[in-house]
């Protein structure tokens, strides 16, 4: 498979996208040589219990905005259409089916969820198909039989509920890029939610 198209898979709530996940995207590109990563807003995380503060298609069009520049971004609607909760071994198994040519298929995580990874709905499928981009700041994890991840320092500071939290108090937020902060301010999102 070494000649094969290097695609990575980069889930998330996006609520909002922000610096810190542009970055995270662009390390990973750089470091593994990635043609692609696919960001995929989810409709609802299976480990989040509360429901994101932006509309489904707001956060697909912030997305859009944030990712308009970058060559090698696409964003997916795929798991804002199908039924919740959204399933990553599913969402994988989709887009590896659709594939017109075989590709080295990555999956862009944090820390966090390569330490919760066994509680994952069919981890073990999920590692069949892909290779774990595991981003996060501090000690590097530990390896996992079974799993072939790749390690990348990520410790940008950004978070997406602090710039929520910006706007409902509203305090000029940092890290957001400029297309997605108008955008946000123009549709005056964010202003009651926690």
């Amino acid at each position: 498979m070494s000649g094969s198209r290097h695609i990575a898979f980069f889930g998330g709530t996006f609520d909002p996208v922000h610096q810190g996940h542009l970055e995270i995207a662009q390390k990973a590109v750089d470091t593994l040589a990635l043609e692609q990563v696919l960001f995929i807003p989810c409709r609802r995380s299976p480990h989040k219990t509360e429901q994101p503060g932006a509309s489904d298609a707001e956060r697909f069009k912030m997305l859009q905005l944030a990712t308009a520049h970058l060559p090698w971004a696409e964003v997916s609607d795929y798991e804002l259409k199908k039924p919740p909760p959204s399933y990553t071994w599913e969402t994988v198994q989709h887009f590896k089916n659709s594939l017109q040519a075989p590709a080295r298929l990555f999956l862009l995580i944090g820390f966090d969820q390569w330490k919760a990874l066994p509680k994952w709905s069919h981890p073990k499928t999920l590692a069949a198909n892909v290779e774990f981009i595991v981003v996060g700041r501090g000690a590097q994890p530990h390896p996992r039989d079974g799993y072939r991840a790749h390690f990348i320092q990520g410790d940008h500071p950004a978070s997406a509920s602090q710039i929520r939290r910006d706007f409902q108090e509203r305090n000029t937020p940092q890290w957001l890029p400029s297309l997605v902060a108008n955008y946000i301010s123009e549709k005056a999102l964010y202003s009651h939610t926690p």
